[in-house]
């Protein structure tokens, strides 16, 4: 499974500009656009908050905060409404020991627009529906819903090029993430008897490079 992730990233990336160039232009109904982005993800987590956990045998551990390397790839969606966007995602964890597929659902609001920073930084507000695995002891399925508010702002690196330029849509972008719900709570206790003594930290930071595959 990670190798062929790692080959999918490696062909996408190569051909990523022939893609771009050879899609045709396409008229613009309340979505207007449809952009395939891949999105080499560092992220780091449980950055504040973190939690406690007393383990079996009754010593207590608090969570460190933790480096992941994640594969996104992502279908951005523009509407005519100017400030608003939906974007749906696949996430993986090539790297992981085991790799399952993350889905998110997102409501992009756009409140930093390019032409107001000279094209330069643009920044948007989203309210998302992640898809992931079950982490609450008492999960129904294997696989649960929860509320992620993410506040993303992106770095335009290479605005001054032209815009038929590949790299013109490349950016860096740094990624705040709240989950609201669905994580483990204070009190919870897990089938090896550990209980957790806080809720556990919702708040994680992800650096992106965003590049861009082809519009639809």
């Amino acid at each position: 499974m990670r190798r062929t992730v790692l080959a999918i990233v490696v062909a996408t990336a190569a051909l990523a500009p022939r893609l771009a160039a050879a899609q045709p232009s396409s008229t613009c109904g309340f979505i207007c656009a449809i952009e395939w982005k891949i999105e080499p993800t560092f992220t780091t987590e449980h950055l504040a908050n973190r939690h406690r956990v007393r383990l079996p045998d009754g010593t207590i551990e608090q969570a460190e905060r933790e480096q992941v390397f994640e594969t996104v790839f992502a279908f951005d969606m523009s509407t005519r409404v100017p400030w608003l966007g939906f974007t749906a995602e696949a996430i993986t964890l090539p790297f992981g020991d085991d790799n399952p597929v993350e889905l998110e659902f997102e409501a992009n609001f756009h409140w930093l627009d390019e032409s107001k920073t000279g094209g330069w930084v643009s920044s948007h507000f989203d309210v998302i529906d992640k898809f992931s695995p079950a982490e609450r002891p008492n999960a129904a399925s294997a696989y649960t819903h929860k509320l992620n508010l993410e506040l993303d702002t992106a770095w335009h690196l290479f605005k001054w090029l032209p815009e038929d330029r590949w790299l013109h849509g490349v950016e860096l972008e740094a990624s705040l993430d709240y989950v609201a719900t669905g994580l483990p709570r204070k009190g919870d206790v897990f089938q090896d008897r550990s209980r957790y003594l806080d809720n556990a930290s919702p708040w994680s930071l992800s650096i992106v490079v965003v590049l861009p595959v082809a519009p639809f």
